[in-house]
Order: C-alpha cells, then sequence, then structure tokens
C-alpha cells in the first residue's frame, strides 16, 4: 500500500558546527599598557559604586610647602580666606553676619546658589570710534615698483646721478656734432641803425604830419542804419569843411541823416550842411570846434606835370590814409553822369597816380608845399572792383575854392551858361569839336546865333573837341562876360561872340 508522499518524515540537512575559538596570544608589553588593573576582571562597575581598589584613585598627599602656604592656620581650623565686612572706620562688628543679605553677589559668596549674572569684571570704557581706513594693503615702494626688489636709497641717487652725467655729456655732444655739420648757422648779432631818422622839411613824413589833424573822415548814417563814408578838408577856423557833394547827398535830401565828422585824433562832432553845388560835385558842411587845424590853398594854375603829390583821406573806411604821387596830367575835363533829375558834373580835373579809392572822395591832394591843390573826386578803374590803377582825378584847388566861397557866403553857386542842352563830339573834315543838339529858347546861344548842327571848336582860349570840354571852357568864365566862340558851319569857320548868362 503506497504512503502519500506528506506522511513520509523529511529528512533534516546536516548542521555546521560552532566555529572554533581562537584566541590569539597576547603580547605581555601591550597586555602591561592595555589591560584592566589588577582586580578588575570586568568592563562593569560594581553596582554599589565602590572600587575594589579604591588605593588606584587615592591623589599623592600634595607637597608641604604647599600645604603651609594655603591651608587653614591649626589654631583656627574654622577660618576662612574671605574678610568679615567692616564699618566706616575699618572695624569689623562683632556681631555682624559673614555675609550681608544686601550684597548678593554670587562671586563673592560662597553659599549663594549658582545664577547667570554680569562679568565679575567691570566693563571696560568705549574707547572712541576710530575713522574707518581703508585696508590698502601692502604699499609697493618706487623701488619695489621699478625693479620688483628692495634697493638701497644710496644706489638709487648714484643710479640718478650716473643717468643726469651721461645725458647731459650726450646733449652737449649732440649739440656740438649739429653746429659743426650746418654750416649755415652760427652766432651772430645783428647791427642795428641809429634811431636818429632824418625827415627833412617837404618830406612825405613831414607833410602827412602837418596835414593829417585838418583832415576829417565824414560818416553819414541813415535811420536804418545804412550809409556811406567820404573824407573831407577843414578850410576856415571856424569849422568850415569842403568834401564831395555825392558823400553827403543822403543827407541833403532827407534832413534825418545825420553826418560826423571824425578827426584824426579820434574826436568827433557833428556836421552840418552849409551849401552844395551838384554841377561841380562839391559841398561845405560846419562843425563846431575850437582851433582846429586849416589847410591853406595853393595855386593849382601853377601846378605842374610830374609834381610831387601826397592824397590823404580815408579809402575803404581806413582813415588817416597818405598816398603819394604824381600830377599825371592837368586840365583833363571830367563830365560824369549824376542822379536822376540832377545836372551831370563837368570840372576841369587835375590827374593823378596816386592812390585814389572809395572813401578818398573830398580829401585833399596836397602839393609838396603841404598846401591843397585839388579835391579828390573820382577815380577809372575797370571791373566792379573799383580799386585804384593809377588813374585818380581832383578838382584844381582854385575852383573849389570859388566854388567854397559862394557856398559858405550864399549857400548856392550860380554858373554862366551858354545855352546849349546837348551836344555830341564829332570829328569834321577840317576839325575836331562838339556838334551842338539843341538851343534853348532865349539862351546865350540863341541871342548870338548859334544855330543846331552848327560845330563849336573853340571858346575862348580853349579848344573844344568834346562835350566835356564846351561845358568845362564855358565855366572857365565869369557870368556877363563876352567870350569869342569858333565854329564850323557848312564847312566855313566862324566867329561868334556869346554874352554868357547865368543858370
Amino acid at each position: 500500500m503506497s504512503q502519500h508522499p506528506e506522511q513520509n518524515p523529511t529528512p533534516e540537512p546536516d548542521r555546521l558546527g560552532p566555529r572554533p575559538l581562537r584566541r590569539p596570544s597576547v603580547d605581555p608589553s601591550q597586555a602591561a599598557v592595555f589591560g584592566r588593573p589588577p582586580g578588575v576582571d570586568s568592563a562593569f562597575a560594581n553596582r554599589n559604586g565602590s572600587h575594589p581598589d579604591p588605593a588606584l584613585h587615592a591623589a599623592p598627599p600634595p607637597a608641604a610647602a604647599l600645604t603651609e602656604a594655603f591651608s587653614r592656620p591649626p589654631e583656627n581650623p574654622d577660618v576662612v580666606l574671605q574678610r568679615p565686612p567692616v564699618d566706616q572706620n575699618g572695624d569689623a562688628p562683632v556681631d555682624a553676619p559673614l555675609w550681608s543679605s544686601k550684597e548678593a553677589d554670587p562671586w563673592r559668596d560662597p553659599g549663594a546658589g549658582a545664577m547667570i549674572g554680569p562679568p565679575a569684571l567691570d566693563k571696560p570704557e568705549a574707547e572712541p570710534k576710530a575713522k574707518a581706513v581703508k585696508d590698502t594693503g601692502q604699499l609697493l615702494s618706487v623701488p619695489e615698483l621699478l625693479f620688483g626688489r628692495r634697493v638701497k636709497t644710496s644706489a638709487l641717487i648714484i643710479l640718478a646721478v650716473v643717468v643726469l652725467v651721461i645725458g647731459g655729456a650726450g646733449g652737449v655732444v649732440g649739440w656740438l656734432i649739429a653746429r659743426a655739420g650746418d654750416s649755415l648757422t652760427s652766432d651772430v648779432t645783428l647791427a642795428e641803425v641809429q634811431p636818429n631818422v632824418e625827415r627833412p622839411p617837404g618830406s612825405i613824413a613831414d607833410i602827412a604830419k602837418r596835414v593829417a589833424p585838418a583832415v576829417v573822415s565824414i560818416e553819414v548814417r541813415r535811420a536804418d542804419g545804412q550809409g556811406n563814408a567820404g573824407s573831407g578838408a577843414v578850410i576856415d577856423g571856424k569849422g568850415y569843411i569842403i568834401t564831395n557833394d555825392h558823400v553827403i547827398e543822403d543827407a541833403a535830401d532827407d534832413p534825418t541823416v545825420k553826418m560826423t565828422a571824425v578827426f584824426t585824433d579820434g574826436k568827433r562832432a557833428q556836421a552840418k550842411l552849409v551849401g552844395r553845388d551838384q554841377k561841380t560835385d562839391l559841398a561845405v558842411l560846419k562843425v563846431e570846434v575850437t582851433n582846429p587845424t586849416v589847410l591853406q590853398f595853393g595855386d593849382s594854375d601853377k601846378v605842374a606835370v610830374g609834381d610831387a603829390v601826397v592824397a590823404v583821406g580815408s579809402p575803404l573806411g581806413l582813415s588817416n590814409t597818405v598816398t603819394e604821387g604824381i600830377v599825371s596830367a592837368l586840365h583833363r575835363p571830367r563830365l560824369v553822369g549824376s542822379n536822376a533829375g540832377a545836372p551831370p558834373v563837368a570840372y576841369d580835373a587835375i590827374q593823378t597816380d596816386a592812390s585814389i579809392n572809395q572813401g578818398n572822395s573830398g580829401g585833399p591832394l596836397i602839393n609838396s608845399a603841404g598846401a591843397l591843390i585839388g579835391i579828390n573826386s573820382f577815380i577809372v578803374a575797370p571791373g566792379e572792383a573799383g580799386g585804384s590803377v593809377g588813374l585818380g582825378f581832383a578838382i584844381p584847388s582854385n575852383y573849389a575854392r570859388k566854388i567854397a566861397e559862394a557856398l559858405i557866403r550864399d549857400g548856392q553857386v550860380k554858373h554862366p551858361e551858354i545855352g546849349i542842352n546837348a551836344v555830341t563830339s564829332v570829328t569834321a573834315e577840317t576839325s575836331e569839336g562838339a556838334r551842338v543838339a539843341n538851343v534853348a529858347e532865349n539862351s546865350a546861344a540863341q541871342k548870338a546865333g548859334i544855330r543846331e548842327g552848327d560845330i563849336v571848336t573853340k571858346i575862348g582860349d580853349r579848344i573844344v573837341r568834346n562835350a566835356a570840354e564846351l561845358t568845362v571852357a564855358v565855366r572857365a568864365h565869369e557870368i556877363g562876360a563876352k567870350v569869342p566862340v569858333v565854329l564850323v558851319r557848312d564847312g566855313r569857320e566862324l566867329t561868334i561872340d556869346v554874352v554868357l548868362q547865368s543858370d
């Protein structure tokens, strides 16, 4: 009969036996050091706290000197080291307790309980707060910075002296080489001329010095600030100044325009218009001044070509300008057109090559004696610049003086008139002259029998070749004078006496 497997008991596996206890041998010297004391056979202490061998924890007796120094005296074994409290006289009361209840200092009362309190020492006084200093670290000295290590001061001084000596010697050598290598340079002292420069009477410097105080700059300013400037000459001790009419024409037409005369010393004076003559381009002003320097008129009829002359004025606004030249020509008739409605300007001019520019107008032309022989009035210059090219023209002083005297006396000037309104220059087969284009009614020319188309060749002693010469020749005579006029009519030459009338 088969049995159920569960009914068959399973045999128990084999079990390992206990590992044999191996006790290595103990070194006697290590056992003496690390082993338990004698009488102790266990790591645990006795339950009653007693030690099997009390001798092991017994402290050695103190030294005799320490015992004598720190032990209580034999006669009073209860004494303590703390001195009892004393009164104000320093005597301890008999019944004073050993410790006062008011003085509860745990550091002094051995019977006081343990507590946390302030420190036994007094709190030290707070030191003044020092200014915070930024820690910059260790600073390097100059020798450490230059050489990377410390150098003696004496060594640095010696080094500096050596460098200076070498540098100075090198500079001297270089200078000597440079001086020796360039033969064009050397030490030199230039000669100086003596300061006594001679300026004889009649020199340009002498003339300029004597004439300059009598020459003024004339400023003409409108209300809008615009205007022009010219020159003038003081011709009388009462403050009369002669100048060109075109310099002051704005003031003559507009009373709001102001005129100012500026002298060489910077003094300024308001100028007033005395009179003007448009036909000769002359005008006279007056200023209130004391003891002015006055120019003397010279005789322009005695001027010769080649005479030295000096022009003084304010060209381009540059006051006190002096230029020198000669008389280039005489009897240069100038016929200059003027503004609309005004008669043309005509005068018998002195030509000069002295530099004259805009602003010289109205200024004097001076001879070598320092006398006024002309009033600078007109220049001929090509182009728009209008600069001087040595062709300047001045109104003769004899003619200017006559016009100035009339303006100062009467405020106006009357000129002789022939009555020929318009003329043109022509060249006939036998002569050159001015052709009559129109004869005015009841004029001197009409009364004398001059007709349109006649060619005038001479008036008085003056040869006429063009319209400007005809006008100048007529004005050279006085009003009412009988003047012979030579003309050509139908190929025949005729001489007719004409009595000049006033304009």
